[in-house]
């Protein structure tokens, strides 16, 4: 069992969840950034009328 004085040096919790959120932000503003890459793309293949 973990002393008083002890406890006061644990960390954790929010802190050591904070990267984890701020690469999942990352990696969700990535892929709204490639959906619209995407979505771009299509529009003006189908305006130009260049299909493969």
């Amino acid at each position: 069992m973990l002393a008083k004085y002890e406890l006061v040096e644990v960390k954790g919790g929010a802190t050591t969840s904070l990267p984890t959120l701020i690469n999942a932000i990352t990696k969700g503003i990535s892929l709204l950034f490639e959906i619209g890459r995407s979505v771009g793309s299509t529009m003006r293949r189908i305006f130009t009328n260049n299909f493969c």
